[in-house]
C-alpha cells in the first residue's frame, strides 16, 4: 500500500485507537484492490473470508429466494459490511457486487476474530460499528414499513440530493432498475413514483434528475431524523485515560 493509503486507513474508525501492533497485523496481510463495476465481491450463502470496507464507489448487497431477488443496501465510503457473518465465522447472508469502479479494502476474517480478544479498543470499535448497523437496518426497515413508494422515492432523492450537493439537477448515481429494487417497488412502480413527484417539481430525464421546487419535494416527503438522519461517527478510545470522544468521519 502507498503512505497515503495507509494513512487513509488509520482514520476509520474501526481501527482508530488501535495499539500500534494491532494495526500492523491488519494492513500486512490486507488487500487494498481496485474492482471495475459489476464485479461479484462475494456470493450469499458462502463462507466469510474477508471483512470489505468501501473506501471508493458504490456496492450493491442483494438477497435470493426462490425467483426473487432484492437489494438489500447501497453502501459507499466509508462503510464496511459482513461484519457479523466474519465475527460468528458463517455464511453470508448477503451477495456484494460493485455499482461503479471501486476500491476495497479486505481483511482477513481469522484476523479479525484473532485480534480481538488482544486489543480492547479494537473490540469496542468493532461493537460500535455492530450497532451503528443495527441501527441503519432498522431505519431500513422503518422506511419500508411507514412509508408509500413515493414517499420513499422523494426522500431518496433528498439525501442523494444533498450528497451531490446539487443546485438544481443531480444524477442517478446507478441505474434505475437497482434503485426500484433497493427502494422496495417494482420498475412500473418506480415510473409511476416519479409521475407523482412530477407534481413537486420532480422531473426524470434518463440519468438525470431536475429538481425545480425544493421546498415542495421536501414537504411532501417530511423527512424524520429518527429515520433519515445519518448516524453519529463511531466512539473511538485516543489513549485518552479511558474517556471516549468522537472521532471524525474517515
Amino acid at each position: 500500500m502507498h503512505t497515503d493509503d495507509i494513512e487513509t486507513l488509520r482514520r476509520l474508525n474501526i481501527l482508530q485507537g488501535v495499539k500500534e501492533s494491532t494495526f500492523a497485523r491488519i494492513i500486512t496481510p490486507s488487500f487494498l484492490q481496485s474492482f471495475p463495476a459489476g464485479t461479484v465481491l462475494l456470493r450469499e450463502n458462502t463462507p466469510a473470508d474477508f471483512l470489505y470496507i468501501v473506501l471508493e464507489g458504490l456496492v450493491e448487497m442483494s438477497a435470493a429466494s426462490d425467483s426473487s431477488e432484492t437489494v438489500t443496501e447501497i453502501l459507499g465510503p466509508v462503510n464496511l459490511f459482513i461484519l457479523a457473518a466474519v465475527l460468528n465465522d458463517n455464511v453470508c447472508l448477503q451477495s456484494a457486487r460493485t455499482l461503479t469502479p471501486a476500491r476495497i479494502l479486505m481483511i482477513p476474517a481469522p484476523l479479525i476474530r484473532e485480534l480481538l480478544g488482544e486489543d480492547q479498543n479494537f473490540m469496542r470499535a468493532v461493537v460500535f460499528e455492530l450497532a451503528r448497523a443495527y441501527r441503519r437496518t432498522v431505519k431500513e426497515l422503518k422506511k419500508q414499513k411507514l412509508r408509500s413508494g413515493a414517499k420513499r422515492l422523494a426522500n431518496w432523492i433528498l439525501r442523494e440530493y444533498a450528497r451531490q450537493e446539487q443546485n438544481v439537477a443531480m444524477r442517478l448515481p446507478f441505474e434505475k432498475r437497482v434503485l426500484a429494487s433497493y427502494l422496495g417497488m417494482t420498475p412500473e412502480n418506480l415510473s409511476r413514483g416519479f409521475a407523482t413527484l412530477a407534481q413537486y417539481g420532480v422531473q426524470a430525464s434518463g440519468g438525470s434528475i431536475l429538481l425545480s421546487d425544493l421546498p415542495a419535494l421536501t414537504g411532501f416527503a417530511n423527512p424524520s431524523p429518527l429515520i433519515d438522519g445519518e448516524e453519529p461517527t463511531v466512539m473511538a478510545t485516543r489513549g485518552n485515560g479511558g474517556r471516549t470522544e468522537r472521532s471524525p468521519a474517515a
